[in-house]
């Protein structure tokens, strides 16, 4: 009867802590992002996870909350920091620290092929940001390269090629101060309120335009938005982070698994985000909306001007890192 106790409780036991093992290697994480649910960039994280999750054999399982379900992506930075979610793909905000500016620098790309070379995972720019941005305790994984900026409107503005000419028109900017300085230099006025009440100021006619998104993006503004004009003032890239606590509880296998899979993700969207960049203003159009062509002359003047002119203000307030980047 004693053996027959004992096969039974170490049978017991190792039930026990096979069981406790297994509960402590599943993790469970939150995950969002900023678009609607079966948007480019949904598709992409679902994949993302979907790959993880079957060659980790289920030891992250991640629960997706697209369309700023989890709050604003201000708000999101804030709860990965302290770990209330473990996981987002979006953009930051400079509240804490203005120096994250440094990844919304106006006319610090032109064109793709730039992008590709200053923002992807492992560059000069992702490796700055990632030091900044381990005091907020976040990782960062890797990165969505999304468009280049554009400003939507209700009315067309005067000159709107013009940088030197006053569009006697006030348009929501994020609460940034790059995008502030810079409507300012192409002759707007500037209202920093967040996305979800820019789409309430457009309605309400509070402001006549919105600045700090792309023709994607303006695209569920329909019936609002009258015009677009593709100045290209900034290069759109979501960054793919973790709660740093989370991320020192997964083996290192894993760290390598995720950051591989994350830099797949960006590659695959480069492939066709250019195009998507452009089917993107084609449906605008198609909605209606008139997109105002700027030559090469006026984007001369614009970048010249912005960079003249908002550059030094973002040196002095971000410092040796900015130079390490824009130069």
């Amino acid at each position: 009867m004693g053996k027959l106790v004992m096969v039974i409780l170490t049978a017991f036991l190792a039930i026990a802590v096979s069981s406790f093992g297994e509960t402590a290697e599943t993790q469970r994480w939150k995950i969002g992002h900023v678009r609607s649910e079966g948007s480019a960039v949904d598709r992409d994280i679902r994949q993302f996870v979907d790959q993880i999750d079957v060659q980790t054999q289920g030891a992250i399982q991640f629960e997706i909350y697209p369309g700023n379900k989890l709050g604003d992506y201000s708000v999101v930075q804030e709860r990965v920091s302290f770990g209330e979610v473990e996981m987002y793909v979006g953009p930051f905000g400079t509240s804490i620290d203005k120096r994250l500016a440094l990844a919304f620098t106006p006319f610090l790309v032109s064109d793709w092929s730039q992008a590709k070379t200053v923002y992807h995972q492992g560059s000069a720019l992702f490796k700055e940001m990632a030091e900044l941005l381990a005091a907020q305790n976040i990782h960062l994984v890797g990165g969505w390269p999304v468009y280049f900026g554009g400003i939507g409107m209700t009315k067309r503005p005067t000159e709107p090629g013009n940088p030197e000419v006053d569009k006697q028109m006030i348009i929501r900017v994020p609460p940034i101060r790059c995008f502030e300085r810079t409507a300012r230099e192409l002759g707007f006025t500037p209202y920093p309120i967040t996305w979800t009440y820019a789409k309430m100021g457009l309605k309400t006619g509070m402001v006549a335009g919105i600045m700090g998104g792309g023709a994607e993006g303006y695209l569920g503004l329909k019936g609002v938005l009258k015009y677009y004009l593709p100045v290209n003032d900034h290069f759109e890239y979501w960054f793919v982070y973790v709660n740093q606590d989370a991320w020192n509880r997964l083996p290192e296998s894993q760290k390598t698994l995720i950051s591989t899979l994350a830099g797949e993700m960006e590659q695959r969207r480069y492939a066709v985000a250019e195009a998507a960049e452009t089917a993107s203003i084609d449906a605008l159009a198609k909605e209606g909306v008139a997109i105002i062509p700027l030559n090469d002359s006026e984007r001369r003047a614009i970048e010249e001007k912005v960079k003249r002119n908002v550059w030094p203000e973002m040196r002095s307030e971000i410092g040796a890192v900015f130079d390490r980047i824009a130069n």
